[in-house]
């Protein structure tokens, strides 16, 4: 049995968190749109959760960004290398077709380099697109007079919210197709056992790598 550091504490922790954070905005986000904003109360309890919730996601966001480049997981764990594009199709292959026929995985996470190409593609995605501009288009929504007379004045108060809706419906994709692959691992819970624990086991090898 092989036992892999993948995910120091900081990061288990920031994970998890950002995983409540995404499932009350979810939950709070399909009401307001079941609802509409316009006609909920400014002090609504669920439209206010869903603000504070939001900005908790700006903060969560942005200490992931500082941590993930203090710490120079940003280029080991999320750059694009040469490898990675020769592997993609290999990759995506194994997903959409080899898997089920019982083969292994091209790819096998290491200390240094723990995310397959299109886990890395996925994840730049999300962490530097989508939340990013979920949050910035949030923000936009905040109860600030001058912000709100500009976006009235230009007419872009639906523009903002259908990129707001929009990329919150990508971060849902992202959530259905990332829960499926937590089942992947050589368990269905290994790789969830690994962001509690921090360390994945595999039936590869005998040796512990840290």
């Amino acid at each position: 049995m092989k036992r892999t550091y993948l995910h120091p504490l900081p990061l288990r922790i920031w994970h998890w968190i950002q995983a409540g954070i995404v499932i009350i905005l979810i939950g709070t986000g399909i009401y307001l749109r079941m609802h509409g904003i316009a006609a909920l109360r400014p002090h609504d309890p669920v439209l206010l959760w869903h603000t504070r919730t939001g900005l908790a996601m700006v903060v969560s966001t942005i200490f992931w960004f500082a941590y993930t480049v203090w710490s120079g997981n940003l280029r080991r764990h999320y750059g694009l290398g040469r490898r990675d594009l020769r592997g993609m199709f290999a990759q995506a292959g194994y997903y959409l077709v080899t898997i089920f026929t019982g083969a292994e995985n091209p790819f096998r996470a290491t200390a240094d380099d723990k995310y397959n190409p299109l886990q890395k593609i996925a994840y730049d995605a999300v962490m530097f697109v989508f939340l990013p501009v979920l949050g910035v288009t949030g923000l936009l929504f905040l109860d600030i007079p001058a912000v709100r007379r500009y976006l009235l004045a230009q007419n872009l108060v639906g523009l903002v919210g259908a990129v707001h809706v929009f990329f919150s419906y990508m971060v849902v994709l992202f959530l259905i197709v990332h829960l499926y692959m937590t089942t992947l691992g050589d368990t269905v819970f290994s790789h969830t056992k690994a962001m509690i624990l921090g360390y994945e086991e595999t039936d590869h090898g005998a040796e512990e790598e840290t």
